[in-house]
């Protein structure tokens, strides 16, 4: 039968006034508890309570089409099974009304969500949705609110094993393995060092309350959950008395209310016990020393310490407090000048910090700092350095002008309210949560107006902030001073420890209850590779292809030329803010320079100028902008050889600031200093230890970048520049810096030299007309500042041929628990020329066979794939994997999987709509114009963007077969495979697949 097929509503602009909105006359079952006007959002917010079962409804109402809804639950576990986490993930496998395996991922299929998640926190969890379109919006409450009452989970044991945990056989005679999505996620977490810290933080801080567990789960104690407090916690938790409910937008407030009726007025009022404990603050501070899984090397045998507060008693800081609080965070860590920050990282006794200070989330706020990368020796002087400077900032207080500057920098952010990809109504909804979970003021953390021109006013007449550092951070008895020490034997132990529990349980087992683990094994991956029918799919509403609007949407983009610079322009409206890229032409560094491109621009930034030193610099930069910074960036080009190649200096500010933003800007390019051997060793260790975190914890980004070096130059320059060639470079950095550093200025200076000049720059500015017209002398007198070429500029073309890593079958080995298992191939040196209809396979991919082989049935947390279309390289990759080889075996099996694929009308009008929901995807006014700049970079136009359009609206299963051909690529001989494992998982593979011709590198 036909699916649901939803007419698409467009949202109509409310026609009120938020400042004149009324309630809506039907309350459908609510009564209305408060109503205020936000100024600050021009937002009209009123707040109910149902009657029927105490639900609480914020709902805010703007002209943001981007309409917000999230229902969240407080769920405080009593230990660290992670029945929060399982349940986050559980309930969205399927529920009354969607009888489906996974509607969640029929959403992502077919949904123009501009986001869709559920996340769990130490005390909540939430879901939240967001759309653009008011039909498919809607589309998402209604599956989102049937999943968290109406779970399947609660009488399917299915969706509790293959999201939580169970036994895996295959056979008798093979080996018994934990399996299960969550639990592997866990392990991936728990084999990052810095995550281990976190927890042992929040836990010594916590040892009275929920937050003393972790609600994510510890993968050692997962394995003690069982199905019925599992079902027992929903029970509790996730009913409506013990709901709170948040919609933002522009539409209907009265069918905001009918909606949720429809699902609230079958419960009944309950008293649900979710209350948060507070921490009775200690009488004397404390101390915890633990371990983390280390690698073999040298360089690996680092501790962390890390000095953790407890703020108050009695849970969160009143609406001034919390501002002044805040204030104090930047002024103590929020910029490389802060005092305590730039105490720590010049300090030399560590690579990198940790804590990053403020965490207000909770119940109780806390404050954390610390160093990672110390020697076990200097854990004392590290502990003294902090305590001696936070002594001597609340003797010296703050300069005036890190006060100012750290006005702006918050003033600044609020006003301009960018979150990014991350709704702006979703980011309310979480600031509320900061206070309406724990029954206060939701509304309150919404407003920064009046505290902040009363705190302004404060600030003029007392010291706040002294005080405040001396009754929060130095009188405070509620320390805990954690030290984590690297143990090389650990990771084998704990690998040990569940082989032996597995074992156990397996001995314990008569043959036939082991024939029943086998028989309940193949059962559930049964269950997990039977698609759902196209009878039971059509029960999730989707729009039509009518729906979809045929033209692609366009950006207001100017093209002209100021001197020898090209200039684009985007008149958009950005409430009197210009953004603005510079870009410089990276092809004129040699190539022998390219990995210290990422650490040039960081020393670029921390060493000041010739005219200020770097606490003036900093401070200036953060009185009079909104912030700039430097990176590079590199990219194919579809059909070229060529590769765009820029260094990227990003900035904003008001337009009344536009001349200081470039003042400063040009100060940097031309004359900031580069010969501060101490600072530019921190940045050094601090990278190194960056790079190293992000192995461990991003394997599969690792392994996409060894990929697609091995394939193109525009690989190879990002390899060097942030993939493991850039952390093998910076290992020799380190030394060189110690043997060499007049050489390392050299080399410095002449990538200065080389790419500060005008020659083939690009300028970028996004803002309305009015502004754009104020701030081009600014502009014009920056650009005016740059040399005409570069010295010693690089004239040699960029080889294609030359500038790739030899391809070869890698394993990169850290000590982890889990594996990132990457394999590609290029589709364009195989033949295949671009269609719009590949997007639409490739989505489809990462939804249907990937998800359910590599996560379902797999057990890996993710699995999916990605087609470059620039270059042309497709790559599968997965994320916390329990497998290697059984993973590489499901990508081959893609090709089979699509040639035998039967699509439905209605699959593959889901799968059209939800890729058409990527390309439409909702953005900001600075993002919309750094989408044209790409745009225009890479050669992309609008007439080309039209005709991938059509291709994707039109696209058959015919397109599906065709792709599924060309994927030939990724199976042949010729492709790659790259996998971040640990040495066992290694040595095995590199055993059981001889032919693959393994070459094993040990980076940790």
């Amino acid at each position: 039968r036909r699916g649901v097929q939803a007419q698409a509503v467009v949202s109509p602009p409310n026609s009120v006034s938020p400042t004149t909105m009324k309630a809506p006359a039907n309350l459908h079952g609510f009564e209305l508890t408060r109503e205020e006007y936000i100024a600050e959002y021009d937002a009209k917010v009123f707040m109910f309570t149902h009657v029927k079962t105490g639900a609480e409804v914020m709902s805010l109402s703007n002209d943001d089409e981007n309409k917000c809804f999230g229902v969240t639950f407080r769920t405080p576990p009593e230990n660290s099974y992670g029945i929060p986490h399982i349940l986050e993930h559980s309930v969205l496998c399927g529920s009354r009304k969607y009888p489906i395996k996974e509607p969640f991922v029929e959403l992502i299929k077919g949904s123009l969500n501009t986001f869709l998640n559920a996340m769990t926190y130490p005390d909540k969890t939430t879901y939240p949705v967001a759309s653009c379109n008011l039909q498919d919006f809607r589309n998402l409450v209604d599956v989102y609110l049937d999943a968290v009452f109406h779970p399947k989970c609660m009488t399917n044991e299915n969706t509790f094993l293959q999201e939580g945990w169970h036994y895996e056989l295959d056979a008798p005679d093979a080996e018994m393995t934990f399996k299960g999505v969550v639990f592997n996620e866990m392990k991936g977490v728990y084999s990052s060092p810095d995550s281990v810290l976190a927890r042992e933080c929040q836990q010594a801080l916590f040892p009275d309350t929920t937050y003393g567990v972790d609600s994510g789960g510890d993968p050692r104690v997962i394995p003690e959950l069982g199905f019925q407090e599992f079902k027992d916690f929903h029970g509790k938790f996730y009913h409506p008395s013990n709901s709170r409910m948040f919609f933002y937008g522009d539409d209907d407030v009265e069918e905001r209310l009918k909606v949720l009726d429809g699902f609230l007025g079958e419960f009944e009022r309950k008293q649900v016990d979710s209350s948060i404990a507070a921490q009775p603050f200690f009488t004397e501070p404390k101390r915890v020393v633990a371990s983390y899984a280390s690698g073999e090397g040298e360089e690996s045998q680092k501790s962390f310490v890390q000095v953790n507060w407890l703020l108050t008693d009695n849970g969160p800081f009143d609406a001034e407090t919390a501002l002044a609080v805040g204030f104090l965070d930047n002024l103590l860590l929020g910029s490389p000048a802060a005092p305590l920050r730039m105490a720590l990282e010049e300090s030399g006794l560590g690579e990198a910090m940790v804590g990053y200070g403020l965490e207000d989330e909770m119940f109780q706020p806390t404050f954390a700092i610390g160093l990672k990368g110390v020697e076990k020796k200097d854990i004392p002087a590290v502990e003294k350095l902090i305590f001696d400077t936070i002594e001597q900032i609340a003797t010296d207080g703050f300069t005036q002008a890190a006060i100012d500057s750290s006005v702006n920098t918050i003033e600044f952010s609020m006003r301009e309210n960018n979150t990014g990809r991350f709704p702006r109504g979703l980011s309310l909804m979480l600031r509320s949560l900061s206070t309406w979970l724990y029954e206060m003021d939701p509304i309150e953390p919404l407003r920064y107006e009046q505290p902040l021109a009363h705190l302004k006013q404060r600030m003029a007449t007392e010291d706040v902030f002294r005080p405040l550092l001396k009754r929060l951070l130095l009188d405070n008895q509620h320390r805990v001073i954690v030290e984590l020490h690297p143990d090389k034997a650990l990771g084998k132990k704990e690998e040990d420890d569940e082989k032996a529990r597995i074992s156990a349980f397996r001995a314990s087992l008569s043959a036939a209850q082991v024939e029943k683990v086998v028989e309940d094994t193949e059962e559930l991956k049964r269950l997990q590779e039977t698609p759902d029918s196209p009878e039971m799919l059509a029960c999730v509403p989707t729009l039509a292809i009518a729906d979809i609007p045929r033209a692609v949407k366009t950006i207001p983009s100017d093209l002209s030329s100021l001197g020898a610079t090209t200039l684009l322009t985007h008149d958009l409206f950005t409430n009197d803010i210009l953004y603005a890229e510079h870009l410089l032409d990276l092809h004129a560094v040699p190539m022998e320079l390219m990995p210290l491109v990422p650490l040039w621009c960081r020393a670029m930034q921390r060493m000041g100028t010739a005219k200020k030193s770097f606490v003036d610099f900093d401070q200036s930069m953060g009185a009079t902008t909104g912030g700039f910074g430097l990176s590079p960036f590199a990219s194919s080009i579809r059909g070229s050889d060529d590769v765009a190649a820029y260094l990227v200096l990003r900035g904003k500010s008001t337009a009344g600031q536009a001349g200081q933003l470039h003042e400063l800007m040009a100060e940097m390019m031309l004359e900031a200093k580069l010969d501060d051997r101490e600072v530019f060793k921190q940045l050094v260790l601090e990278s190194r230890s960056g790079a190293e975190s992000g192995v461990q914890s991003g394997g599969h980004s690792v392994a996409a970048g060894r990929l697609g070096a091995m394939d193109s130059a525009a690989g190879y320059v990002n390899e060097l520049m942030g993939g493991l060639a850039q952390l093998e470079y910076l290992k020799v950095l380190a030394k060189r810096v110690e043997t060499d550093w007049d050489g390392v200025v050299v080399d410095l200076e002449r990538i200065r030299s080389a790419v500060v000049a005008r020659a083939n720059s690009v300028t970028n500015l996004t803002a309305d007309a009015k502004t754009m017209d104020a701030s081009m002398t600014a502009v014009n007198s920056f650009l005016s500042a740059l040399p005409a070429v570069g010295a010693g500029a690089a004239t040699a073309p960029w080889s294609p041929s030359e500038l790739v890593l030899p391809p070869r079958n890698e394993l990169i080995t850290v000590p982890t628990q889990v594996n990132y298992v990457g394999k590609g191939a290029n589709l364009y040196k195989a033949g295949y020329e671009l269609h719009g209809s590949s997007y639409v396979v490739n989505k489809m991919l990462s939804t249907t066979w990937l998800w359910d082989r590599v996560r379902v049935s797999g057990g890996a947390y993710g699995g999916f794939s990605d087609f470059e279309s620039h270059s042309g390289y497709f790559t599968y990759l997965s994320y916390r994997d329990p497998n290697l080889l059984k993973t590489l075996g499901n990508y081959d099996g893609t090709v089979d999987y699509l040639a035998g694929l039967t699509l439905g009308p209605d699959e593959l009008t889901k799968a059209i709509i939800g890729t058409m929901g990527d390309l439409d995807s909702y953005q900001l006014p600075d993002s919309k114009g750094y989408t044209s700049l790409m745009r225009h970079l890479l050669k992309v136009t609008d007439v080309e963007r039209q005709q991938r359009r059509e291709e994707v609206l039109g696209t058959t299963l015919k397109d599906f077969k065709a792709f599924g051909e060309a994927l030939e690529a990724t199976r042949a001989p010729t492709a790659n495979v790259c996998a971040v494992v640990s040495p066992e998982a290694a040595a095995a593979a590199v055993k059981e697949r001889p032919d693959l011709n393994f070459t094993v590198i040990n980076v940790m």
